[in-house]
């Protein structure tokens, strides 16, 4: 089979995600048949550098021997069980090592699918947490403006991000939304700790106004990732712990972007010395291998949900494939990877190959901003560099520095006009070096016009 033979039956049964299928009558689509590290490659031979690790998900590399012996290891010894009475080994081992793992107090493991799942499984634990308590009028959650947490109805009711929510508006709850510490809006002079710290003034007073309402906080920690890649100072998370603490409300942390080494450190909460009352996880959880995810809480909370049946207390909330074993595996490789590699420090010396590949962006008259939280970095495009005024967004030319990377063999998949990367973690400083010449070549021939 061939590229095109694939197209065509592909384009007769497979609706896309996140995609205008008629765009695919001028914009070919990639059919790829095999990867291996960094590189996927296609049907007719062609090879591509994933620089998005394939939606946020890869960690170390495709085909990567160890997760894949862990996965086969497993798949002979128990694929699925229901994890409703029943539990196996490494679910288990999993729990245990990410209690470990995070941070402090952060103690009982529910699992479910994806992302979105995880954010669902957080939201509505922490309202149910109140209503055990009696105080059921705590209802409302509070977002930060410009945030994603997933796609399903309440993950996107707690998101801000117009492109993705505005459609559904009239099927999701009613949210309390507060500017974001986003330091790209700063002042002139204004450092990002000192914007981020002044923005929380927003967040500390909304909280004054509502805390008897609202059940929980939900942020992404550090980077805003699907709301164009929009990064804050750590000292926003510190304040905000304080607070929610001062006000009986839930800090819910959505690492499921962040997490497992992505902005530094393992957990971006680690660089603001939290814990939350909610983690959720996924993405590189399994390396990128299989669906799984994770919201971790404390005893505290689990404790309110404990008690006689017919009490009707506990958390009835449930996925078919909630703990899947091959996913746990996965999981499991991933974390011996962490544990055997020194994966965080050597990130950091790839971290800073990406920022010194980027430093010359800064000069295009073109680029507002280019910033990097650990293993992400951005390069933001803009119609004016003085007045940061953006390109307008129906003429995609985010989609050109896309089109002309493919021609040069690199997976590059822009936020509008946002230019990212976020490699997996086996990628070399030569490669890097790559990746930012094809980004260099594409923005020059996005902004020609």
């Amino acid at each position: 089979m061939n590229n095109a033979d694939f197209i065509e039956r592909d384009l007769r049964t497979i609706w896309h995600p996140c995609t205008q299928m008629k765009d695919h009558e001028w914009l070919p689509m990639i059919p790829i048949r095999r990867g291996e590290g960094v590189w996927l490659e296609d049907f007719d031979g062609k090879r591509y550098l994933d620089a998005i690790s394939s939606w946020w998900v890869n960690l170390f590399g495709h085909a990567n021997p160890r997760t894949n012996a862990a996965v086969k290891a497993q798949i002979d010894q128990l694929e699925h069980v229901i994890m409703a009475g029943f539990s196996h080994e490494p679910a288990l081992k999993l729990s245990e090592r990410l209690v470990q793992l995070t941070p402090n107090g952060l103690s009982r493991c529910f699992f479910a699918d994806n992302g979105s799942s995880a954010v669902e499984v957080a939201l509505k634990m922490s309202f149910h947490y109140w209503h055990n308590h009696g105080r059921n009028n705590k209802r409302r959650f509070i977002t930060l403006s410009n945030s994603y947490h997933g796609e399903t109805l309440g993950a996107l009711a707690v998101g801000d991000v117009e492109l993705y929510k505005q459609t559904y508006a009239p099927l999701l709850m009613d949210v309390i939304t507060v500017p974001s510490p986003d330091c790209y809006t700063r002042a002139a002079g204004e450092t990002c700790e000192e914007h981020s710290s002044r923005m929380f003034e927003h967040m500390e007073k909304t909280l004054s106004e509502h805390a008897d309402e609202v059940c929980a906080v939900i942020v992404e920690p550090l980077v805003q990732c699907a709301g164009n890649m929009r990064m804050y100072h750590p000292i926003y998370l510190e304040r905000l712990r304080e607070a929610c603490s001062r006000y009986q409300v839930h800090l819910i942390a959505d690492e499921v972007a962040t997490g497992f080494g992505r902005t530094g450190t393992l957990f971006a909460c680690e660089q603001a010395g939290i814990s939350p009352d909610f983690m959720c996880l996924s993405k590189g959880l399994t390396g990128g291998y299989l669906p799984l995810s994770v919201t971790m809480t404390s005893d505290e909370i689990y404790s309110a949900f404990y008690d006689d049946y017919q009490n009707l207390r506990a958390f009835l909330h449930s996925h078919s494939f909630t703990g899947n074993p091959l996913g746990c595996a996965a999981a499991l490789a991933t974390l011996d990877i962490f544990a055997e590699d020194n994966v965080i420090e050597n990130n950091r010396s790839l971290a800073r190959a990406m920022s010194d590949a980027l430093t010359e962006l800064n000069q295009h008259p073109q680029v507002a901003e280019v910033r990097q939280t650990g293993m992400i970095a951005a390069v933001e495009l803009v119609a004016d560099k003085t007045t940061r005024r953006a390109y307008p967004w129906q003429e995609r030319r985010g989609l050109r520095v896309y089109q002309h990377a493919l021609q040069r063999g690199v997976l590059l998949r822009p936020l509008g006009n946002v230019v990212y990367f976020m490699p997996p973690y086996v990628i070399t400083e030569d490669q890097i070096n790559f990746l930012a010449e094809v980004a260099r070549e594409g923005i020059g021939l996005a902004v020609a016009d």
